[in-house]
């Protein structure tokens, strides 16, 4: 269904010169750097399948979705969504897809929500009982009709993205494409716009693709990530295949007696390789360890041998733990001056 093949965006950005007499300079004789956003992207998401494309600020998502809803032309590298080349197809290609981008409305303006669906409607020429049944389930979940006749640009930001994300799926696409589609949403209606998601994918088979930094909508709705960093695809599999994936794992203990905590974090980092350990309440200690270099079992048979345990676990790494390790690693060279 979405297919990229070492996608590459490269922007080209004029070096400014310092001072009066270098900004003069830049009349007569301009330079620039290339600033690659994405960097040999390849990735395939099957019909059907929720993936969630995440990463750090600047990793390259949002550049990467918009040249798959061909918003955007690749430097080189090729994409396909549905079989078809969203930059040299744009018609078909918004007729197979839906889009919400945080930053851009697909609704008007100066019209109520109501009257921006009527237009999509007949852009789309969406069939009758098609169009009364999605109408029918956005106001069970998400309520609609409270958006009254008030104008778009007079609706708060939870309001907009409930009724953007409403507008994404009127036409029953093939693809969505859900750039932070719960941002400014409560709880309540995060939840809601999750049941949507789902439920349109369960009932329609739509392939979704989100990027998100809410950890709650990659867990609720995805079943496959794609993690990118620094421009590329650096992990792609399901969220246990990435949670396995952890350089670093911990183990949780509390003991009585004995040691100081900060004599117990000595004797731990200075007796087993890598680790490192911290206070997390009285006598309660985090122990980070090298999966390559230990195992759980190793760290715990330590722990037993040189504390009086009173609690002891391996807790899984959680998703947002993971995804910190993976965003905070070095980044590698990004510009090519010429």
């Amino acid at each position: 269904m979405i297919v990229a093949e070492d996608l590459v965006k490269e922007f080209k950005v004029h070096r400014r010169r310092p001072g009066l007499i270098g900004s003069l300079g830049t009349l007569f004789s301009r330079e620039h750097d290339i600033v690659r956003a994405v960097s040999g992207v390849s990735f395939r998401i099957l019909p059907g399948v929720r993936a969630a494309y995440i990463g750090a600020n600047g990793a390259g998502k949002s550049t990467t979705v918009k040249m798959l809803t061909g918003v955007m032309n690749p430097t080189s590298g090729r994409c396909t969504v549905a079989g078809l080349e969203p930059y040299r197809d744009r018609r078909r290609t918004a007729a197979n897809i839906g889009v919400v981008f945080g930053q851009r409305s697909q609704l008007w303006w100066d019209l109520p929500v109501a009257d921006s669906f009527r237009i999509l409607r007949r852009i789309h020429d969406i069939p009758d009982p098609v169009y009364r049944r999605n109408m029918a389930l956005y106001q069970e979940l998400l309520d609609l009709d409270a958006l009254g006749t008030t104008p778009v640009r007079q609706l708060s930001l939870g309001q907009r993205m409930r009724a953007e994300v409403a507008a994404s799926l009127l036409h029953d696409p093939a693809a969505v494409f859900l750039d932070e589609p719960t941002v400014g949403l409560d709880l309540v209606l995060k939840e809601a716009v999750r049941e949507l998601v789902n439920r349109v994918n369960a009932q329609l088979g739509t392939t979704v693709m989100l990027t998100s930094h809410d950890i709650g909508d990659i867990t609720s709705i995805c079943d496959q990530v794609l993690v990118v960093n620094h421009g590329a695809v650096v992990h792609q599999g399901t969220v246990h295949e990435l949670l396995r994936a952890a350089d670093t794992r911990a183990v949780v203990f509390e003991y009585q007696d004995g040691p100081d905590p900060h004599q117990a974090i000595a004797l731990i980092e200075a007796r087993l390789p890598g680790v490192t350990a911290r206070q997390s309440e009285c006598r309660r200690i985090i122990v980070d360890y090298p999966t390559g270099r230990l195992s759980a079992r190793q760290v715990m048979a330590f722990l037993l041998e040189h504390f009086d345990l009173t609690d002891c676990v391996a807790p899984e790494p959680d998703l947002e733990t993971v995804l910190r390790r993976i965003y905070t690693r070095r980044a590698e060279p990004r510009e090519v001056p010429v």
